[in-house]
């Protein structure tokens, strides 16, 4: 079954050329479009729909306040925030409302393909150099570590676990885990499942998110 994807944006002409990439794969369909988040909203009361990509910036509703609304219904579809990344300070918003990821609008078509295929799976697209740079942009709107408590579920991580989740909010691949902490991609693997776990969170972007809110690492990646 072809992956139903949403395109949401108020630029008419980056639609068509999203659509135009997807539309040439087998495995995708673009079932719906719209120019905001809040036509967004209303299309999908009634059209089923597997992955959004979402602009931020947005007459009417923007993503970030559409993300949030969107993942907060059940059986939610995921959403792939689309950013110009030197103009929108808004996709970390985006992550915490509930994105699975963000891609820059310039993305080379394979890329946006393989991230849109990652989401429908299960898992986050945070591609690890662009999560430095963009958390290296935003340190000045998160909050600093000396005034946000810690998650009270972070002492249920071991040592290991919490080595791991540090280095994933660093925005470290799991093969790249693996080399600094020699172990296997598998063992990795299982100590993120643990973590997500223990912290009732959905995937590793919220690790991101909440490691940085907590002031677990800090802007810069160093560890808090």
């Amino acid at each position: 079954m072809a992956i139903r994807v949403m395109l949401v944006d108020d630029q008419v002409l980056l639609r068509t050329g999203f659509r135009m990439v997807l539309a040439a794969q087998p495995d995708m369909e673009v079932v719906a479009e719209a120019g905001d988040g809040a036509e967004a909203i209303e299309i999908l009361r009634a059209t089923p729909v597997d992955v959004v990509l979402m602009d931020v910036r947005m007459p009417r509703l923007d993503g970030v306040e559409a993300t949030r609304r969107i993942c907060a219904q059940p059986d939610a579809p995921r959403v792939l925030i689309l950013t110009t990344f030197d103009l929108d300070e808004y996709a970390f918003s985006g992550l915490k409302a509930g994105a699975s990821g963000f891609m820059l609008k310039d993305v080379p078509p394979a890329e946006l393909l393989a991230a849109i295929r990652s989401v429908h799976s299960g898992d986050a697209v945070v591609a690890p150099s662009t999560t430095r740079r963009l958390l290296d942009r935003f340190s000045p709107l998160l909050p600093s570590g000396n005034s946000e408590p810690q998650h009270k579920g972070t002492g249920k991580l071991t040592e290991r676990e919490r080595e791991v989740m540090l280095l994933v909010a660093q925005g470290l691949s799991n093969g790249e885990i693996a080399a600094r902490l020699v172990l296997s991609e598998a063992t990795v693997k299982t100590h993120v499942g643990r973590i997500l776990t223990k912290l009732s969170l959905r995937d590793r972007v919220q690790v991101v998110v909440l490691a940085y809110e907590t002031g677990l690492v800090r802007a810069g990646g160093g560890a808090g």
